[in-house]
């Protein structure tokens, strides 16, 4: 039987993370990746924040394949009919060190498994994990394709609905409110046009998020980035809600209908749908999080549930990165004292609770029953449309004054609805 410091589970962001940082420290690193490469498998709305990882690993930014930096942000509301949309440009968005930058997994992870690969991990694709060895209550290795490889510790990075955390006895099958379904299509367009239509020079991009009408006035959102020559477009929508409008629409038929709208037809109009991808995606926060590690096995990544969703920002990557290098520098302490037990490994949500990583998760606990509340997808965006209608209009005859026009939609029952509406957001 083969015998490995560490055995990850995954080659995603977070298996990767871990590899590279392992690997850099000298320590045998096996990385167990299903599909037919890095990256192969990988599904994202295409954006990686990059501020708060940034020292985590130097080396890897100025060389990194990113698409575009974002120096703009949107967020549109959508009724029915109608919509309205926000537009932020900052300054500090255009300087350098950028914060933000939107990418293509399929790229950037087959990029990060040569560089970990660099570094001295050993990287096996098309490698199916089946069970996780189990003796005297630690994990010590995995079965994968009829083979036994034993290790110290095993990393599970085998994403959202991860098989292994299960076996280990980490956490159990989680409520449908705890996951949310992404559908995403790549679209490629001509360079000149893309920056045209959305008055980009160079490498600068532009980032949308959408409410609304997008997912049928269920929870959930839509979201557009701009690549080098591609658009990454695509829907999030709560498996809730999905369940209990099933008869209405299914998650595919979203985004076509997301595609038909007016105000999306005429972006991508021109460009031609290359891929076209979806996933499971854990939104359950930290009170959805069952047990990070165990008696020789740490769980980082979506394995995690390390993705959230606060309506105006939907992050992962960073989260995924980090919980890598965290999960490391806690097998490379546990090597130190020779101890790879529950309490020596501990050490991982120690480091984690330092970082940013569960401070966000901490501040942001209450963002799923703040936000899974029908009126933000429903009643806000008809009312947002509706003022900005008759407040653009031009009669026939004399126009109302702008004071009357808005109180109009604003009955004294509506008011006292805002303000309870108001009193929940107060908790994110």
């Amino acid at each position: 039987m083969e015998k490995f410091d560490v055995i990850i589970v995954g080659g995603g962001l977070a298996g990767l993370s871990a590899a590279y940082t392992l690997a850099q420290e000298g320590l045998e690193t096996l990385v167990l990746e299903r599909g037919d490469y890095s990256g192969a498998k990988n599904v994202t709305g295409g954006r990686m924040y990059v501020n708060p990882i940034r020292d985590l690993f130097p080396d890897l930014w100025k060389k990194a394949p990113f698409e575009r930096f974002i120096a703009r942000e949107e967020v549109s509301i959508m009724a029915e009919e109608r919509s309205v949309t926000m537009q932020y440009d900052g300054n500090e968005l255009a300087q350098e060190p950028y914060q933000s930058f939107s990418l293509l997994r399929g790229k950037f992870d087959k990029w990060f498994a040569r560089e970990a690969e660099r570094k001295g991990a050993m990287l096996v694709s098309k490698a199916r994990v089946d069970d996780v060895i189990m003796e005297d209550g630690k994990v010590v290795g995995v079965r994968a394709d009829g083979d036994e490889l034993r290790a110290d510790v095993v990393i599970a990075c085998d994403g959202v609905l991860s098989f292994i955390a299960e076996k280990a006895g980490l956490r159990k099958p989680l409520a449908s409110k705890n996951y949310a379904v992404g559908c995403k299509e790549i679209i490629e367009m001509d360079r000149q046009l893309l920056e045209d239509r959305f008055n980009l020079q160079g490498d600068e991009g532009m980032a949308r998020l959408y409410m609304g009408d997008v997912t049928g006035g269920s929870f959930g959102g839509g979201f557009l980035y701009t690549n080098k020559e591609s658009l990454s477009l695509g829907i999030v929508v709560g498996i809730d809600a999905l369940l209990e409008n099933e008869e209405a629409f299914k998650a595919p038929e979203l985004l076509d209908r997301f595609k038909q709208r007016p105000e999306i037809a005429s972006l991508i109009k021109g460009g031609q749908t290359a891929e076209y991808s979806a996933h499971v995606i854990p939104e359950g926060g930290v009170k959805a999080m069952g047990s990070l590690y165990g008696s020789g096995i740490l769980v980082a990544g979506d394995a995690a549930g390390f993705s959230m969703n606060i309506g105006v920002t939907v992050r992962g990557m960073e989260y995924a990165m980090a919980s890598g290098y965290y999960a490391a520098q806690a097998v490379m302490a546990a090597k130190a004292r020779n101890d790879f037990s529950g309490a020596s490994l501990a050490e991982y949500k120690k480091l984690l609770d330092k970082s940013f990583v569960m401070e966000d998760f901490n501040n942001f606990k209450e963002s799923l029953d703040v936000l899974d509340h029908s009126r933000f997808f429903t009643f806000y965006p008809e009312l947002a449309g509706s003022i900005m209608r008759d407040l653009y209009a031009v009669p026939a005859g004399a126009k109302d004054r702008i004071f009357p026009t808005i109180k109009k939609h604003m009955t004294v029952g509506e008011i006292f609805g805002i303000a309870r509406d108001m009193w929940r957001l107060r908790k994110i």
